[in-house]
């Protein structure tokens, strides 16, 4: 038989009172629980976006070093084909200058 206690002027069955404190500590639980997991998920997701960004970082970075060691290469590879292109002037005019010694020589030769 259930016990029965009175406060004040209500009487109040005690396995009840007993079971809906019970009941709403498991409903807080399950609450703080719910809660919990949410923010564990949010955590993880902020996790995964910056695990995402450093990856994306790195992979500019490496970009940025590979457009480093192009643009080295390319500046090279232009100050070699320049002084090539100034050796061919070069060249170019001392054979410009002996064409027209030879030519002066076989015309003062054909004008004897």
């Amino acid at each position: 038989m259930p016990v029965k206690m009175i406060v004040g002027f209500s009487s109040i069955d005690e396995p009840n009172r007993r079971m809906g404190e019970r009941q709403m500590a498991t409903d807080r639980a399950e609450a703080v629980l719910g809660a919990l997991r949410q923010a564990i998920s949010g955590l993880e997701n902020a996790v995964e976006m910056r695990l995402e960004l450093q990856r994306s970082s790195a992979e500019v970075e490496q970009e940025v070093r590979r457009v480093h060691v192009d643009r080295a290469r390319l500046a090279q590879e232009l100050d070699q084909s320049q002084f090539r292109a100034n050796r061919l002037e070069e060249v170019n005019r001392e054979v410009s200058r002996r064409l027209v010694t030879a030519m002066e020589t076989i015309r003062a030769v054909l004008d004897r």
